[in-house]
């Protein structure tokens, strides 16, 4: 919802005003009286103390980079990387130069802890290629812990196996590529006795735990209705899931020039670059340069696979529309069904975990299990180079307090969550509006949130800045999220997830759990999983009970869990 100035000062005003405004200012007092972060006093966990957890991040792509990037280096310490790609080996230490706003999100090894050059970062940092070959130093390394960060189709394979070797996990989301291997990672953290956390970060952010307080407090009075949406302006060419690929991968694909082409450009620009400047766009070159560098990668060692895509012509007869190789799927993995999950995996899980919370917080902030859910996946923006869907929107129902689908009256007593992921059009951003009888509360890109009181308003203006085109990520720098409440800085929940998930570790205790547990991120892949079988199949389908069971076998998908997986086994 885009909003003019004068209603957003108004709504944001409201919204600290309605919040717990004494505790957040009392959270900028104790942190410059006991050293502990904003994050460690609103959410209740403690300084960091002793060694700082050692880790090995899996995957430091670009998500990988954002995560290296939100470390505090007081709760962990980087022991290890793995990637296969030279391109992301390099911006895991160096950081990501492609623009000074990526360079903010993606900082790199050096400028988290210090180091001057990428020699000194090695001295601390072993580089792998392999995560494989990490997990199996791992323990002669020193590491205790990893943070997952590689394409979805691993999640599962590298979790578990972490796990066998004794290892604390926290993976980012999606938990899984189905809803068995989500199953198959909770029982192994259950055989274990390993953490494993999933990095749904809204469970961190402090924006969304004041909506939970504001909507426990009845300040919205009764919920009848959420709405969430993540628009993006992606189109055939500017595609930011569509990676360019250096040239000789394919010389044919479209964007296949595009890297020679911003090789020449930075060279021109560094030529007549002064002053500063020249460490600049040097720093770009060199990036452009190791992006080229990843045609060297054998994909196919490493499992990735050719695809494609065929069409079944007017006489019947089927013929290929589009074929990729090994490394393509790996550089566009999202694209890919095997690989990735599409706009739901990607986008719509944050927000649709997001709504599950509001949910939550009229149950007592007790996960609940969605009723149904309506969806409709369509194509009409990108040629058939990918096998996902350009756009999905879908309708879910949620229990209020009270629901009961045996009883006839009990079983109104249900929320609508609707939601949108589009391409092509990036009117509006990414957010979510809770609508309730007292007041509508609008969170907008994880950075701000407003309150709303007049429930008679039915028209808002555009702002001259609405619709940015955004990037594949819900990653930021750090926000001052609380302005009127004091000079609070925090993350959108990168820093918070993972500073907790260290303390967690060296303060075991059956009350310090992560937030985000394996029945939560699994109860989150499901509504993800289910809303792409649905709008596959073009229909509604109904959540069982029994797959949000660990211990049952049942899945959406028909497939059974099974621990015997010779890729569960490959240390032993």
């Amino acid at each position: 919802m885009n909003l003019t100035p004068k209603q957003r000062a108004e709504a944001r005003e409201e919204f600290l005003r309605c919040s717990r405004r004494d505790f957040l200012k009392a959270s900028t007092a104790a942190v410059a009286v006991t050293g502990a972060s904003a994050g460690a006093f609103y959410f209740g966990y403690g300084k960091a103390h002793g060694e700082p957890l050692r880790v090995g991040v899996l995957g430091t792509g670009d998500e990988g980079c954002v995560l290296i990037s939100a470390i505090n280096p007081e709760y962990v310490q980087v022991k290890a990387i793995a990637d296969i790609r030279p391109f992301n080996r390099w911006r895991a230490f160096n950081g990501d130069h492609a623009s000074d706003n990526t360079l903010a999100v993606r900082r790199g090894l050096m400028n988290v802890y210090g180091w001057k050059t990428e020699d000194e970062a090695k001295k601390h940092v072993k580089v792998y290629e392999d995560y494989r070959e990490l997990l199996k130093n791992a323990i002669s390394d020193g590491i205790e812990a990893v943070i997952i960060a590689l394409p979805l189709h691993l999640h599962a394979e590298a979790a578990i196996v972490a796990m066998k070797l004794g290892l604390h996990v926290l993976t980012e989301k999606l938990m899984a590529r189905t809803v068995a291997q989500c199953k198959e990672m909770a029982r192994v953290s259950e055989m274990t006795g390993r953490f494993l956390a999933t990095g749904h970060q809204r469970h961190y952010n402090i924006l969304y735990e004041e909506a939970v307080e504001n909507i426990r407090r009845g300040v919205l009075g009764d919920l009848h209705y959420i709405r969430a949406q993540w628009h993006r302006g992606n189109m055939p060419g500017t595609d930011s899931w569509q990676q360019p690929m250096p040239y000789e991968v394919n010389p044919k694909d479209k964007q296949a020039l595009r890297l020679l082409n911003d090789e020449r450009s930075l060279r021109a620009q560094l030529s007549k670059a002064k002053g500063a400047d020249i460490d600049k766009f040097t720093m770009r070159l060199k990036q452009k340069l190791m992006q080229m560098a990843d045609k060297s990668v054998d994909a196919e060692k490493y499992g990735y696979q050719a695809n494609t895509l065929t069409e079944v012509a007017a006489d019947g007869t089927r013929h290929t529309v589009y074929s990729c190789s090994a490394l393509e799927e790996l550089l566009r993995w999202r694209l890919w069904g095997r690989t990735g999950g599409g706009l739901m995996v990607e986008l719509g899980s944050h927000q649709l975990d997001a709504a599950s919370i509001f949910v939550a917080a009229l149950h007592g902030g007790e996960k609940q299990m969605p009723i149904s859910v309506a969806a409709s996946g369509y194509r009409n923006i990108f040629p058939y180079d990918r096998d996902t869907n350009d756009h999905v929107v879908c309708m879910f129902e949620f229990p209020l307090p009270g629901y009961k689908a045996t009883n006839s009256e009990d079983a109104k007593k249900k929320i609508g969550v609707q939601y949108a992921t589009i391409n092509g059009n990036g009117f509006g951003g990414y957010g979510e509006i809770i609508y309730g009888t007292k007041g509508t509360l609008i969170l907008d890109r994880e950075q701000e949130a407003f309150l709303l009181r007049d429930q008679t308003q039915s028209k808002v203006s555009a702002s001259k800045d609405a619709g940015p085109t955004l990037d594949t990520q819900s990653s930021g720098a750090s926000q001052t999220v609380v302005a009127g409440a004091g000079a609070v800085q925090v993350s959108r929940g990168y820093t918070e997830e993972i500073e907790h998930f260290a303390w967690c570790i060296r303060n075991p205790a059956p009350e310090n759990q992560p937030r985000c547990t394996p029945k939560i991120a699994m109860a989150d892949a499901i509504i993800a999983h289910v809303t792409n079988i649905s709008a596959k199949n073009a229909q509604r389908i109904y959540f069982k009970p029994e797959w949000f069971d660990i211990h049952q076998d049942d899945t959406p998908e028909g497939d059974v869990p099974n621990l015997k997986k010779s890729q569960y086994h490959y240390f032993g």
